[in-house]
């Protein structure tokens, strides 16, 4: 193949040849990727946003508990191990609480996989924050 065949196959047009259904279609074409990149940041947002309130949730619910009844493991009223060495009946509801704590972390993981893998099946559209002002006119 010559020089000339192979040139006249791959030389795209100038923006002037194109006629106006083509420079919509290049127009429509690279709307629809900015959107699908868009909506793309949108979930990604979205997935960061929930799973940082769902690890909220979890560690939050426990520090309440290991505050409210952090006293019956050893923890002084500011949630600090005391220094002292822990009663057997202390030793063991530390034990216990660790337990739970381990099952409630591991069960609250779970479902922000599960909630991940949910929001992989929408399609999202983060509608930004905006504010609507009223413009008057004097007169």
């Amino acid at each position: 193949m010559d020089y000339d065949k192979l040139k006249a196959i791959i030389t795209v047009p100038s923006i002037d040849d194109l006629s106006d259904a083509a420079l919509k279609k290049l127009k429509s074409g690279a709307s629809e990727a900015k959107l699908e990149k868009y909506e793309s940041q949108s979930k990604d947002r979205l997935k960061k946003i929930a799973q940082a309130k769902v690890k909220t949730t979890m560690i939050g619910a426990l520090s309440v508990v290991e505050k409210t009844f952090g006293f019956l493991w050893g923890l002084d009223e500011f949630g600090n191990e005391s220094g002292r060495e822990l009663t057997e009946n202390e030793r063991l509801l530390k034990e216990m609480f660790e337990k739970a704590r381990n099952e409630i972390l591991d069960n609250g993981n779970t479902q922000l996989r599960n909630l991940l893998i949910e929001l992989e099946q929408y399609d999202v559209h983060w509608n930004r924050y905006s504010i609507q002002l009223e413009v008057k006119t004097e007169g």
